[in-house]
């Protein structure tokens, strides 16, 4: 039996667009296992030649099974559901404070032997931890925190911007997402010229993050590493890698919606 289990939601999606495309009229949308928060997890357990099982669930069986209340706090009365910004992640509204056994009302839950992982974030760094993949010494193991701190604030902007369509705040997306992007570029021109990855000589879980988030947005902003040749070289280098180049090439990938309904 594979010992790690991810445990998510489905959301309701259709084909990708880029910003200010268009996507296919007339299809019925249905329920896509969107990569979310979840895919950068698949590709560092891919690259470390790890095998995982996955479940599914649904909001009828979340409403009305055991899970939530694996999730929620006890005696608990909760309404609707609403996914967190750019995630496969479903959180639960107006809730008493969580027992310390029951967290945050919320997937992607992750399973690890007996130890449950709530936050994506907070499961990228025990994997980190589990496969040192994080940074060689407490200095490389602090800039890989705020790398992907970084990436969390990139993160939750194309995911307010997922949740909010209006065509200026595409239009701005696509401003300022130079400015969003340079920091990693110079990142990346400081470590070794670019020629290594974000941190230090061996690969993070950040660099995962950071390489999910860019090939999300080749889809989304299509030409949008154009002025960076460092991130540009960096997402063929890190793509290249056997394990994680036969991940990206799965159907398991390619066929997964980026965001699910929450689409650009």
């Amino acid at each position: 039996m594979p010992p790690y289990t991810i445990v998510y939601f489905p959301t309701r999606g259709a084909a990708a667009a880029p910003l200010g495309g268009r996507r296919a009229s007339g299809r019925t949308r249905s329920l896509d296992r969107a990569r979310g928060r979840c895919e950068a997890l698949r590709m560092l357990l891919a690259d470390q030649d790890q095998s995982w099982k996955e479940e599914v669930v649904t909001k009828e069986s979340w409403l009305q099974g055991p899970l939530k209340a694996s999730c929620v706090s006890d005696g608990a009365q909760t309404g609707g559901a609403t996914l967190e910004e750019g995630a496969a992640e479903l959180s639960v509204p107006h809730q008493a404070v969580p027992h310390p056994s029951q967290l945050y009302g919320q997937l992607p839950k992750f399973q690890d032997g007996d130890l449950t992982l709530y936050q994506s974030n907070a499961i990228l760094r025990h994997l980190g931890r589990s496969f040192g993949l994080y940074g060689t010494d407490e200095r490389e193991a602090a800039l890989v925190d705020m790398v992907n701190d970084g990436l969390e604030d990139l993160r939750r902007r194309c995911g307010h911007l997922i949740h909010h369509k209006r065509e200026e705040d595409k239009a701005q997306y696509v401003r300022e997402l130079p400015a969003h992007l340079k920091p990693f570029e110079t990142l990346l021109s400081q470590n070794q010229g670019g020629q290594a990855f974000i941190v230090g000589d061996q690969i993070s879980f950040a660099d995962y993050n950071l390489l999910d988030l860019l090939l999300n947005h080749q889809v989304l902003v299509p030409g949008c590493l154009d002025p960076f040749p460092l991130l540009s070289a960096y997402v063929a280098r890190l793509s290249a890698r056997p394990k994680l180049k036969a991940f990206l090439a799965s159907p398991e990938h390619v066929n997964r919606p980026i965001f699910g309904s929450r689409k650009i």
